[in-house]
């Protein structure tokens, strides 16, 4: 599934503490204990316990039997031999919640808004054999103190141990958002590549996929009502996300603690819906293309016309219905004025209102986000709606941080709440090569390649006051797709997607040196299952 990093850089004289993201507090001795062959997870005051959390300590009784993962060290641990053969042996792990009533599901919390998630969790592992336990108000902290636990050990001929009991965890995220983007506009992904990255990114506490679905490539997703859309936009009629492929990836994320974010970016990066409906497209496929857009195909939704707008807000709620996600991002970024200048019908429509193409941007914005309001949906938007257009959005609208790092003090300025998505530490495309136009020495636009280090080293709160630094929501890794397909998805996102999952979870400040071993741990796991 991943490429092995350099092992000579792993190697070492002890193991690591092999878990990923590093809990905020925990304390551990230096005690051998092995698991018991006849190892078991308990509930305790969970008399109805969700399906979901039931599913959940079953992946985790199997991973702790199947990932055999030997200690990264010169000997894969043959030294500790003796010291694992003599350890007692833990026969359980007893989870309770602390909270009383009926338990919630994973799936219910995990898409709740999020300023009311609760992933945080107490896990104790005594040195002397006896029972250890779980607690958390949640069943998503019960979730998360579950991916923690089964971290935790190695194997070595034949048992499962760890060298540092007794453990104890108190663990909750310094963020409530850590994100991983998709992007399956230019090129498509099928569904069970999308799963398997839900897995990988539940093993690291990423709790949202920011799903970019659609874009002037292609538009894949089967829109109920608009499905001329996928029809005339798709790549082939094979490569589409129908509304059962939607709601089987938004229930297996959300068993897994993740909520999944639609983006329909409007009003540019909409070329594909001239394909069926033309009369809402300017400057369709215009040339040369770098004068009209900042990649081909050129076109963009006509903002000024009231038809378009209608379409468009009918299209965002369809789109909406079929997710259950808070928040749907609507972008906002890149948007070309000379497409507008030279589009006759743009100009013809502005005049009749006399208005400017802000103006009608903040009309068009204001009966989007509207309609997505009345279906109760929080909007997200690139950082262009909040810096460079003067238009109206909710106070509760979120901003996208993404052309550069420096710019989220001045969104921050604003007042609005943000996520990082800096193009400068957290693009994984970077560092590829150009690949448009007669420019074979070219350089992609955001070089170099972003490596692990260079998002693990980001300060989430640099450059704010103490008053804005409650504004950072957390930020994400984003895989922009242009060069990135099946076959080498797993290899651009991981392990170095990881790296932020630690930042937003753990904290900013991390020692990149002491963190590698761990790193190591994250790719050789991650194989394994």
């Amino acid at each position: 599934m991943l490429p092995l990093l350099a092992l000579s850089v792993l190697l070492a004289v002890a193991p690591s503490l092999a878990l990923w993201p590093l809990p905020r507090q925990y304390s551990t001795g230096s005690t051998p204990l092995r698991l018991s062959s006849s190892f078991s997870i308990k509930l305790s005051g969970i008399s109805h316990p969700p399906s979901d959390l039931v599913d959940a300590i079953s992946r985790t009784s199997t991973y702790l039997k199947t990932d055999k993962l030997e200690a990264l060290v010169v000997d894969r641990g043959a030294s500790s031999a003796q010291a694992i053969r003599g350890a007692k042996t833990l026969s359980s792990l007893t989870l309770s919640l602390t909270s009383h009533g009926v338990a919630s599901s994973i799936s219910a919390e995990a898409i709740a808004d999020l300023g009311t998630r609760d992933e945080a969790y107490t896990l104790t592992i005594p040195a002397d054999g006896s029972s250890a336990s779980l607690s958390a108000n949640s069943t998503l902290g019960l979730f998360r103190g579950l991916t923690t636990f089964g971290q935790l050990w190695y194997y070595w001929d034949g048992t499962t141990y760890t060298l540092q009991a007794p453990v104890h965890i108190q663990d909750s995220p310094a963020y409530p958002y850590r994100g991983f983007m998709l992007d399956t506009a230019r090129n498509y992904f099928p569904v069970e590549d999308i799963k398997r990255t839900l897995d990988a990114m539940s093993w690291v506490k990423i709790n949202t996929l920011h799903w970019h679905v659609v874009d002037s490539q292609s538009f894949p997703l089967v829109v109920p009502g608009y499905t001329e859309l996928s029809a005339k936009g798709a790549y082939s009629s094979d490569q589409v996300y129908t509304a059962a492929d939607v709601q089987d990836i938004i229930s297996y994320a959300a068993a897994r603690g993740i909520d999944v974010m639609p983006e329909v970016d409007t009003p540019g990066h909409t070329s594909i819906i001239a394909h069926a409906h033309p009369q809402h497209i300017a400057c369709f496929e215009a040339a040369p293309w770098a004068t009209f857009a900042n990649e081909p195909p050129a076109g963009q939704l006509r903002l000024a016309s009231s038809a378009t707008t209608t379409f468009t807000t009918g299209l965002l709620k369809a789109v909406a219905s079929m997710f259950k996600s808070q928040l749907f991002s609507t972008g906002g970024d890149e948007l070309n004025v000379n497409c507008y200048t030279q589009d006759n019908a743009t100009q013809a429509d502005l005049t009749a209102q006399n208005k400017t193409l802000d103006q009608a941007l903040d009309t068009f914005t204001q009966a989007t986000h509207a309609g997505l309001r009345s279906v109760g949906k929080r909007a997200v938007v690139w950082e262009e709606m909040v810096l460079d257009h003067p238009v109206t959005l909710a106070n509760n609208t979120i901003a996208l941080v993404w052309i550069s790092s420096a710019n989220a003090a001045a969104v921050a300025q604003k007042g609005y709440s943000f996520i990082h998505a800096a193009s400068d530490y957290f693009y994984l495309d970077c560092g590829h090569g150009g690949w448009v136009g007669d420019f074979p020495t070219g350089n992609s636009w955001c070089d170099p390649f972003k490596t692990w280090q260079k998002s693990y080293t980001f300060d989430p709160v640099a450059n704010l006051t103490d008053a804005q630094k409650s504004l950072v929501l957390g930020g994400q890794h984003l895989l922009w797709a242009e060069q990135s397909g099946p076959a080498n998805l797993d290899a651009t996102v991981w392990p170095r997607a990881a790296s932020s999952a630690e930042l937003f979870w753990s904290g900013a400040g991390g020692n990149v040196d002491a963190a590698l071993p761990r790193l190591h741990e994250v790719v050789y796991r991650f194989q394994s299952r």
